[in-house]
């Protein structure tokens, strides 16, 4: 009969632990699991508890090792947790994260969107100030001219007889409204003829060139329509000439240049010029004098005819009321053809100028509207130089 190693050895054979200080189906921490459950009395302090002991464990050790089992997973979550909370806290005390590419991209957005605001407004601001100025403009020009005992628009000389407005009064919104838009595309024509003027002094390459020509003529579009929509609200404002200055008025036809005399005074300025281009700029001055010509003798019938209407019964005083008022009837008719005119003219002289871009070269046609350009200008600078003359006291 074998003698078990308990007795020969004088170790008490281990007890059975009928009060487990956990429950048996709850597996123990990672920190407390041994391989066989028993701890050594050596290693319950100096080594770690990821490594298994073969030793047996003393039922007294094993006691106070089972005791303290308890206590050990809280220390190790606190201590985890500790282990985490700096990690945690560091991490929101970082400085702020670098923007998306999107939201950068959207502060980019939104500072330039700022910045075309400004320029805007400061456009703006100059524009008022420019009509401010255009405004006290004219209101001397009224002055000098109430002094002198003329008045402006058709008015007569009778001091505004039968109760109708004298002189500037009778300017309609829509007319006032045309003076302030054509004063605005006079400052932008100036412009882009400096950049043209630039452009040609700087000997660009054709192709840059043509951009800088192309846009003068888009802008010379841009009044065309905008006299054509004057034409159907007010088209005597157009005809008298009154948004123009006093020596360009001396040189108007149906409210506008004369085409072929445009032709005539910039054929000097666009030399040299091959014997192609001075036969087609000679049909395009042939036939735009014979269309001239057909319009005039049109206006002419027209004014005869309205004269003719007019007088057509006894000019006493107080007339025939029923008469009176069939006679200007049929003028009204006869008036509405007039923006017609206008119309046509218009057309002549938009024809007139895309025409000589076609026959002439890139740089001859920037020359061309270069002096277009100086011959108005120098209208302008005599109208205003005549207005500041000095006077002589009589």
């Amino acid at each position: 009969m074998t003698i078990p190693m308990y007795h020969s050895s004088g170790i008490k054979p281990p007890t059975l632990n009928i009060f487990p200080s956990q429950p048996m189906h709850v597996e123990p921490p990672s920190s407390t699991k041994t391989s066989t459950g028993l701890v050594s009395p050596s290693t319950s302090g100096s080594k770690r508890p990821s490594e298994p002991s073969m030793e047996l464990a003393n039922p007294r050790t094993d006691n106070i090792a089972s005791a303290s089992a308890p206590n050990q997973p809280p220390k190790a979550v606190k201590r985890e947790g500790n282990r985490k909370g700096p990690t945690t806290s560091s991490s929101e005390q970082e400085g702020p994260k670098t923007p998306d590419p999107k939201t950068l991209r959207r502060l980019a957005q939104n500072r330039e969107a700022a910045r075309k605001s400004r320029l805007r407004k400061k456009a703006y601001v100059q524009q008022l100030e420019s009509s401010r100025i255009r405004l006290t403009q004219l209101e001397l020009e009224l002055q000098r001219a109430r002094a002198q005992g003329m008045f402006f628009g058709g008015g007569n000389m009778l001091g505004g007889e039968q109760g109708l407005p004298v002189g500037i009064n009778n300017i309609t919104s829509e007319a006032a409204m045309f003076d302030m838009e054509y004063g605005r595309w006079v400052e932008e024509h100036h412009r882009l003829m400096c950049e043209l003027r630039a452009a040609v002094q700087e000997h660009l390459p054709e192709n840059e060139l043509r951009m800088y020509v192309d846009n003068c003529l888009a802008h010379f579009d841009e009044v065309m329509n905008l006299k054509g929509m004057a034409a159907k609200t007010d088209v005597f404002h157009l005809v008298s000439g009154m948004w123009k200055t006093p020596a360009e008025r001396c040189f108007m036809w149906i409210a506008g240049f004369r085409p072929s005399h445009l032709i005539k005074v910039i054929l000097n300025q666009i030399e040299p010029l091959t014997e192609q281009q001075i036969m087609g700029i000679c049909a395009l001055q042939q036939s735009t004098q014979e269309a001239e010509e057909a319009l005039s003798q049109g206006l002419e019938a027209l004014n005869q005819s309205l004269s003719d209407i007019i007088t057509s019964d006894s000019l006493s005083c107080p007339p025939n009321m029923s008469n009176y008022m069939g006679q200007m009837a049929i003028a009204i008719n006869k008036l509405s053809t007039l923006e017609g005119f206008v119309r046509q003219a218009d057309n002549l002289r938009h024809q007139a100028i895309h025409r000589l871009h076609q026959i002439l070269t890139i740089r001859q046609a920037a020359r061309c509207l270069l002096a277009i350009a100086e011959y108005f200008h120098r209208l302008r600078a005599l109208s205003s130089l005549w207005l500041a003359r000095p006077r002589q006291e009589q």
